[in-house]
């Protein structure tokens, strides 16, 4: 019999039947252990339904897409790769080679390791004249901004770019470089969640907007910049989001039509590391791809290495990730690809609300510049980058290859690249265990009881637990009676020590352990045993290793005791 797809039909279930299910396969677990709670002050539900999204946007639906689509600046997802080079020539040199191998629009930092002498800037002025490019200034008197005078008059009219300062920056007659940017690349490395930066990037967009006599000109010469994060669908919804407020920042200036500005976009730094870095090639490429159908018109890919030193490799390497997402996945050839998601749209619905909501109270606040000035934006930035450090650190939140899956043996470049030194990363904290542990060389055991298969779940998170400071845990193996534990514990070279066994043996055996341990012996338990707690602490017991704790405060106090028992 030939089973034909096309005619089978599934049964519709309703949102209370699914519910029903999950709530079993949880086994006990309150159903609302699957809605997650996010540094954006969103909380994500576990489904979204066709009926969640006519809760949440009834008519207005129809308007948020329409919106969306009406807005992308340009029919393109641009390639803007970073040029990197030591000397001048190699710098040139390394410009052609980018144009050639498919970048579309130059990325140049004015922070270059030569000199912006009168012959660079004669060379880069040749270049620019005929190639799309973004600037990175330090600010208005950046000796870079001299290229402009050396383009001729009558060719500034087809130079097109962007450039990107802390200020708005003047240049007389190129009509086509937009110069005004809002740019929240400083306040996401200060830690802002999606909604502050949708919500500063339009309180950017007001002071700048208010600083210029004529509206429809400052608004040819903006376009925003954004940092796109690891969380896929939330940078997705929050560049589609950045739209919809766009365009009511622009009705409260009398727009009478949709005007569309760039959005201009780059990986963010801020969840790379210098542990494992290939997997800032897993990063890099799912934040592009959120970027692309989030509908970014220019983006950049920072290469795996960035952190350090970038090669000929890995400069190839991130400027084929935009080369092969746009000719494999064809996303660019849709516009809103994610558009009707039940999911997306109603996460961008939050975004716009919450955005919108902060945006005015600032605007309140007398403007960006007097809400900064009286502490509220440091304070709000501190809070979130709190909340997500410690998430991080207690490994509620994951970086490959850094706080969960690290390879101990895995060694990294101490040096960080000048140009992103300033960057605060999430990754900083476990990098600076790394060299702790390095520096003290501690003998480190996990000693374990019982049979493999009683005790291995719990010794293999241990042996992950220091993984992360780069140390190789011994390990005793299995060990079946007191008195071969007490025996170990005696002949060991160990400084420090976890107890592994089940529950029951644990509080069995750790008594007896505690009181024939050597003295100068640090002794944790992996688990967490607050009932007995206090007495084995009183006994001699340093303290316990289990999930949820903060990683990296645990792991700085025992390397504390290290040292003094080192000393």
């Amino acid at each position: 019999m030939t089973n034909n797809m096309k005619h089978i039909q599934f049964n519709n279930v309703s949102y209370e039947q699914w519910k029903e299910e999950a709530i079993k396969a949880l086994k006990g677990k309150p159903f609302e252990t699957l809605f997650t709670p996010t540094t954006d002050g969103i909380t994500l539900e576990p489904l979204y339904t066709q009926q969640t999204v006519i809760e949440k946007l009834g008519d207005q639906l129809e308007k948020q897409i329409s919106t969306i689509r009406s807005l992308k600046a340009t029919k393109d997802f641009s390639s803007a790769q970073q040029i990197f080079g030591e000397t001048a020539e190699q710098f040139f040199k390394n410009i052609e080679d980018s144009l050639e191998r498919g970048n579309q629009i130059l990325t140049i930092d004015s922070r270059v390791l030569f000199d912006w002498d009168e012959t660079n800037i004669s060379r880069l002025a040749s270049i620019l004249e005929n190639n799309p490019f973004k600037l990175v200034l330090q600010d208005k008197n950046d000796v870079i901004l001299t290229v402009f005078e050396q383009i001729e008059p009558s060719s500034r009219k087809q130079v097109s770019g962007y450039i990107l300062s802390k200020e708005p920056i003047k240049i007389d007659n190129y009509p086509n470089v937009r110069t005004i940017s809002a740019n929240t690349l400083p306040y996401h490395y200060e830690g802002a969640n999606v909604v502050q930066e949708l919500a500063l990037s339009l309180a950017l967009a007001a002071k700048f907007a208010n600083n210029e006599n004529n509206f429809a000109e400052f608004v040819n010469k903006f376009y925003v910049n954004f940092a796109v994060d690891t969380q896929f669908f939330s940078e997705i919804a929050k560049l589609r989001a950045f739209k919809i407020l766009w365009k009511a920042f622009t009705k409260a200036y009398n727009a009478e039509s949709n005007i569309a500005v760039p959005i201009v976009a780059e990986t963010s730094l801020r969840s790379f590391s210098k542990l494992d870095e290939y997997v800032n090639l897993l990063r890099a490429g799912n934040e592009a791809l959120s970027a692309l159908i989030g509908g970014a018109d220019v983006f950049t890919v920072h290469p795996h290495d960035v952190l350090v030193k970038p090669t000929d490799k890995s400069i190839r390497i991130a400027r084929n990730v935009i080369l092969v997402l746009k000719e494999e996945s064809h996303a660019a050839s849709v516009l809103d690809p994610s558009g009707g998601s039940y999911f997306i749209e109603c996460l961008t619905a939050e975004y716009v609300e919450k955005a919108w909501s902060l945006f005015l109270e600032i605007e309140d606040a007398g403007g960006i510049d007097a809400y900064e000035e009286s502490g509220k934006l440091q304070r709000i930035l501190e809070e979130v980058t709190t909340a997500r450090l410690k998430s991080i650190e207690a490994r509620k939140h994951s970086l490959i290859g850094t706080n969960i899956y690290a390879n101990p043996e895995d060694d990294f470049n101490v040096e960080t690249n000048p140009l992103f030194v300033d960057v605060k990363r999430l990754s900083t904290p476990f990098e600076e265990l790394r060299l702790l542990y390095k520096n003290l060389q501690p003998k480190i055991s996990i000693l374990t009881y019982g049979k493999l298969k009683n005790f291995k779940p719990r010794a293999d998170f241990v042996s992950g637990y220091f993984a992360t400071a780069g140390i190789v845990a011994n390990q005793s193996g299995e060990i079946d009676s007191i008195a071969d534990l007490l025996n170990w514990i005696n002949k060991t070279d160990s400084q420090y020590i976890v107890f592994v066994a089940t529950d029951e043996d644990t509080k069995t055996i750790l008594p007896s352990i505690l009181e024939n341990k050597r003295k100068e012996l640090i002794i944790d338990v992996a688990g967490r045993f607050k009932e007995e707690e206090k007495e084995w602490v009183e006994k001699g017991l340093n303290g316990f290793v289990f999930a949820g704790q903060n990683l990296v405060e645990k792991l700085n106090a025992i390397a504390e005791r290290l040292k003094g028992e080192q000393q």
